[in-house]
């Protein structure tokens, strides 16, 4: 193989259409999709030798910890820093994931994620202004099962993946499951845990999951999703008995 042939859905601003365009890059094995953008970058010429403008992405760590290069590779919700060349059909595709705004090309607005964890709290208010001592200690095997969950880097594979996250629904997507398990399970964050299972429990919450395990097909990280809204589901009904008892 001499050349790759990479086709990318484009889109110059929030508010424009979106257009393909096709390119081809020179073969070198062991290529990433992160490579194959930079080779499009230093060079951005189309396939019928048309002068083009750079294609923009989004990237940061390379490593799979930022979550920032999700796209569509082939169809399909993946990160171009761990996605090869080499285990890819020609031609390859590019597109950003549909269930996030477009800034442009392949760089998408994950904020919604981030609105989604400020909701349902999903961090420890330990005021940081003075030294407070050495917090509580988990248990060992649950400080084994925890670290997975804490895995998850709001990259939006799984809202991707999620039949239930559309224009239809206001689901905040199935990595909050995850987000709160592993809040709560802390020794000092469950002192909030009824807070947080309270506003996961409104709308667009728990209630909107349709327990379709694509994302847990889909998650990078293998993050035990199932397990996770199988236990939100489980202390969701015995706060609403709390709530409603009083």
């Amino acid at each position: 193989m001499d050349n790759i042939e990479v086709r990318i859905t484009r889109q110059d601003h929030p508010e424009s259409d979106s257009y393909e365009e096709t390119f081809f890059i020179p073969y070198r094995s062991n290529m990433n999709i992160i490579s194959v953008l930079m080779e499009i970058r230093q060079n951005p010429v189309t396939k019928e030798g048309k002068q083009t403008t750079p294609v923009q992405w989004d990237m940061n760590c390379l490593e799979e910890v930022c979550g920032a290069c999700s796209m569509l590779i082939n169809g399909k919700p993946r990160q171009a820093c761990s996605t090869l060349v080499d285990q890819l059909e020609q031609p390859i595709t590019l597109a950003p994931m549909t269930t996030f705004p477009v800034i442009r090309d392949l760089f998408i607005d994950r904020g919604k994620m981030f609105d989604a964890l400020k909701r349902v709290k999903a961090w420890i208010p330990i005021d940081g202004t003075y030294d407070i001592g050495p917090g509580p200690r988990m248990k060992e095997n649950t400080r084994q099962w925890a670290y997975e969950l804490s895995k998850c880097f709001t990259c939006g594979v799984c809202l991707e993946a999620c039949p239930n996250v559309n224009e239809k629904t206001d689901f905040l997507g199935p990595f909050v499951f995850a987000q709160i398990r592993l809040k709560n399970v802390h020794p000092t964050g469950e002192m909030n845990k009824e807070e947080r299972l309270e506003a996961f429990m409104g709308e667009g919450g728990l209630e909107e999951c349709g327990n379709s395990q694509n994302c847990v097909q889909s998650c990078p990280k293998g993050i035990p999703l199932t397990t996770s809204i199988a236990a939100i589901n489980r202390e969701a009904t015995v706060q609403s008995f709390k709530s409603f008892f009083g």
